[in-house]
């Protein structure tokens, strides 16, 4: 596995792979088709994504949560071992820290008495994946998007900021991770793509349910430890 600071060493693949990229389009293909005229092309002659409208307005707090989550993208969760649950974790790392291991495609809340939060995420799919040990620089609820300047030059149809909200490919939460002071450009956030957690699929960030994203969200302070193996 490439290390996390070969990766930040290889800017702007570094910046790209930040992008926390989603293949999902922003509205069903009912609603995309209202909004894009037909025949619309963007640079190269490819299609721009389609940008919903502003979600309902609420202010920040549970009834905001409430609502957006009932319009974001859900799925079926069948299998326990997708599933949030405390589980029996021995580990070194001291309780409140929070271990990512890409192989399994889990991600651990350490815990008192040896126990930890375990919940499923989806990782970097081949080449984008990374390792290391960072700490939680900043929190968001419900953050915009704004891919980096690599990514559009790569996939110009993308829009240039989307508004956070239920539709977001940021999802509900979003951890920002920081190594030395600096800012990584690796997240860790909630999505719009549930049915994929589990899988090896995103630009290199850590992606959780929404729910999860925000259970997460309630435990860590600024400045938690985050290890990726």
């Amino acid at each position: 596995m490439r290390s996390h600071l070969a990766l930040l060493a290889l800017a702007p693949l570094g910046a790209s792979l930040a992008g926390c990229m989603s293949e999902r389009a922003a509205l069903p293909p009912v609603q995309l088709a209202a909004l894009t005229p037909p025949g619309t092309v963007g640079p190269g002659g490819v299609k721009p994504m389609e940008i919903p409208p502003p979600p309902p307005f609420f202010p920040p707090g549970p009834e905001r949560d409430r609502e957006w989550l009932k319009l974001a993208p859900s799925a079926q969760i069948n299998d326990p071992e997708l599933r949030r649950t405390v589980i029996d974790y021995p580990t070194k790392e001291k309780p409140g820290t929070i271990i990512v291991s890409t192989a399994e495609k889990r991600l651990y809340f350490v815990m008192p008495g040896g126990q930890a939060m375990r919940y499923p995420v989806s990782v970097g799919k081949e080449g984008a994946s990374w390792s290391g040990t960072a700490n939680v620089d900043r929190k968001m609820e419900w953050p915009d998007w704004n891919p980096p300047k690599e990514m559009l030059a790569r996939k110009p149809e993308l829009p240039t900021r989307l508004e956070g909200g239920p539709l977001n490919p940021i999802g509900a939460r979003s951890l920002f991770l920081a190594q030395n002071g600096k800012d990584t450009l690796f997240r860790i956030h909630g999505t719009n793509e549930p049915e994929k957690i589990g899988q090896s699929v995103s630009s290199g960030c850590i992606r959780m349910l929404n729910e999860d994203a925000m259970d997460l969200y309630t435990r860590v302070p600024i400045g938690t430890k985050v290890v990726v193996l």
